[in-house]
């Protein structure tokens, strides 16, 4: 498992995930890009932008989120580790998360149309 530059509990967390969906190190292509966007010189000069393809599945992520190329490298794999649980059917914390966004946003249509109403 490659180091990256986020605490111990993420890696253990990383470490367990992947052993979970049964992703292996090696089963992962990574590049490393230029990336865009805000950051001046240093993301002109610097490759830290990640693009990571699982072989198996097919599936790719990229992450130019940070400066860093090492916490860019930790979020590619998480964000990976996502999709591939989408791909499966396993629900996941983002799909919780837009649900829960549907429903706040459904709620409000409801109430205003009521209002609207009276």
């Amino acid at each position: 498992m490659p180091d990256f530059a986020v605490s111990e509990e993420k890696k253990r967390w990383l470490h367990l995930k992947m052993a979970e969906l049964g992703v292996r190190e090696e089963d992962l292509i990574e590049t490393f890009v230029r990336s865009s966007g805000n950051g001046g010189q240093h993301v002109n000069k610097t490759s830290s932008c990640v693009q990571l393809k699982h072989r198996v599945t097919g599936i790719t992520a990229s992450c130019m989120r940070e400066r860093s190329q090492s916490v860019n490298r930790f979020l590619a794999r998480r964000e990976l580790l996502e999709k591939i649980e989408a791909a499966a059917g396993i629900i996941t914390s983002e799909m919780k998360r837009v649900q829960k966004l549907r429903k706040q946003k459904e709620r409000r249509r409801r109430r205003s149309k009521k209002a609207v109403e009276l």
